[in-house]
């Protein structure tokens, strides 16, 4: 056996979970899911109150902080949204 047939045959190997797995892997990505959905919507709420508490109290560093977290978790998000698309076009099919 040469090398090349070796690694043809290494090569047609498709990882599978084992069965019943799927179930847990899709309960655990909602829940990632839902986290990150929480984590975006806490960031925006204490990005804007940022904002608003350094407009009252007159603190100028508050509210340029609230601007820059607001634009960071938009940015943040359209990570989480293009990324993944990325990564899958890039690992192609899930066979190696």
């Amino acid at each position: 056996m040469n090398i090349h047939t070796l690694t043809a045959q290494i090569a047609r190997v498709c990882p599978q979970a084992p069965p019943g797995a799927q179930r847990y892997a899709d309960q655990l990505m909602g829940y990632v899911l839902w986290g990150v959905g929480i984590l975006f919507v806490l960031g925006i709420v204490v990005s804007i109150g940022a904002i608003v508490a350094g407009r009252v109290f007159g603190l100028p560093h508050a509210s340029k902080a609230g601007v820059v977290g607001v634009a960071l978790v938009f940015l943040a998000v359209l990570a989480y949204l293009v990324g993944p698309g990325i990564v899958s076009s890039m690992l192609g099919a899930g066979c190696i």
